[in-house]
């Protein structure tokens, strides 16, 4: 691909609130998944968070403002829900206090408790604020600020009701199909996100069953069960859209053309062709249908036929929920370490340091097995395995050799080499005393991991 991919940057005289805030929402969220595997790395997400949400707060406008040939394509309508929801989501990463009273102080003057809203989307974040801070109060964390949640709540019902078609008339529109409307260009985006906050919403409800019809109503349409019988996720099922509007799938690889295609003969050339895509873009979500659940599967047909990572994103989130509570009995896909649902209680947890290393060693594992599961009749082990520097040196550069791995790894880089991993590169050196950790899951006997270099 030949099209440039300029990069922008937001300063003090170029701000951009919503896109910063944004990110420092994304940043506390990952350090809380990171945590139990890496706490170094999650520590350090959160460092980050924590500076760009201030950046955010301090030098306030609208990134696409600053970054002007946005405003031709993803438009924004305002930034204070992006600053809420960074402070709800560090929040619930720290603990904090002053992030709580943030969304507090201004709940009102930034819509948190104002708008109720009926889509939760990349440009509107109001509906994900309300829902995760009922959380907090449905929790007891509401202390001083209970009353202020409790209007969040009120919001947050609104949201769930739309979805669920209880509101009196201010309910989502939906298609004769059954899927959830909001506009009409790319509207399966809004579909994916309002089905995974709600399926979110009904961990926290007593009446959650009645909650979940709404996300696994969307969750098959979206699979195939609609008036078309179509899967709209790309390469899914025996019918889904063949002429997708995506230039890597559109325009047929370097390795048979062998010759680069530019922007004016991908256009010219590859774009108005009546074939199928030569490459599938498995997992992709693309616009959809209309209002009458009509679809087009023509390239030049953006609006149904383009995939967006803003749709596709919440599906992960749908998906787990809803095979989770099936039981976990759904069909995996090659998967070398199925994901629990079952763990063990927290007394089976044990530490096993590793054989003493030898006097020129200078690093000592410990190895622990935190969680195990059966799928079938295979047992899975969630395997963690602290690195301790014991010399008086700090260590560069570490290469470890880990055999018998038959599951993936958390917490270090593959090499070139086989079997062979180092650090993260954002993890230069290893302290004299300090430790870390990675993680791994498979069946069957642990890992032997051994050290085969370093500075």
């Amino acid at each position: 691909m030949t099209t440039s991919r300029t990069a922008y940057k937001l300063d003090p005289s170029n701000p951009g609130s919503d896109l910063a805030a944004e990110t420092a929402a994304a940043l506390a969220a990952a350090s809380l998944a990171f945590k139990p595997y890496n706490t170094s790395y999650s520590n350090l997400l959160l460092i980050h968070s924590k500076q760009l949400f201030s950046f955010a707060d301090t030098f306030r406008g609208l990134y696409d403002d600053s970054i002007k040939c946005a405003k031709n394509f993803y438009t924004s309508s305002g930034y204070s829900d992006e600053l809420l929801w960074a402070a709800t989501w560090l929040f619930r990463a720290t603990n904090d206090e002053y992030y709580l009273k943030y969304v507090s102080d201004n709940a009102a003057s930034m819509g948190g408790t104002g708008w109720a809203v009926r889509e939760f989307s990349w440009d509107n974040k109001y509906a994900g604020v309300q829902i995760l801070l009922s959380k907090v109060l449905m929790e007891g964390g509401g202390g001083a600020y209970t009353s202020i949640l409790k209007q969040y709540q009120a919001k947050a019902d609104f949201f769930a009701c739309a979805c669920v078609q209880k509101n009196d008339g201010y309910n989502v529109a939906k298609t004769p199909g059954g899927l959830v409307y909001v506009r009409e260009w790319n509207n399966m985006q809004y579909a994916a996100s309002a089905a995974f906050l709600a399926a979110v919403y009904s961990d926290y409800l007593s009446k959650a069953h009645a909650i979940l019809k709404c996300p696994e109503a969307q969750a098959d349409y979206m699979l195939g069960k609609n008036p078309k019988s179509m899967s709209y996720i790309v390469g899914y099922g025996q019918m889904y859209p063949l002429r997708v509007h995506h230039r890597g799938a559109s325009i047929t690889s370097i390795s048979l053309l062998h010759s680069l295609v530019g922007c004016v003969e991908g256009f010219e050339t590859w774009y108005h062709r009546p074939e199928a895509n030569p490459n599938i873009i498995y997992g992709a979500l693309v616009g959809g249908p209309d209002n009458n659940d009509r679809f087009n599967d023509d390239r030049s047909n953006y609006e149904q036929t383009e995939p967006t990572i803003s749709g596709s994103a919440p599906l992960v989130g749908l998906f787990t929920k809803l095979q989770s509570v099936a039981g976990g009995n759904s069909v995996s896909y090659h998967q070398k370490s199925p994901v629990p649902h079952q763990t063990t209680p927290s007394y089976y947890l044990k530490v096993t340091p590793a054989p003493k290393p030898k006097p020129d060693i200078p690093v000592e594992f410990f190895h622990s097995i935190t969680k195990e599961w059966t799928v079938g009749r295979t047992t899975y082990y969630r395997h963690k395995v602290i690195i301790k520097n014991i010399s008086q040196k700090p260590i560069t550069d570490l290469k470890l050799n880990i055999d018998n791995l038959s599951g993936s790894v958390w917490g270090l880089s593959p090499t070139q080499e086989h079997n062979t991993y180092e650090l993260p590169q954002w993890h230069q050196a290893l302290k004299p005393g300090s430790e870390c950790s990675f993680v791994y899951v498979q069946g069957g006997p642990q890992a032997k991991v051994s050290v085969q270099s370093y500075h």
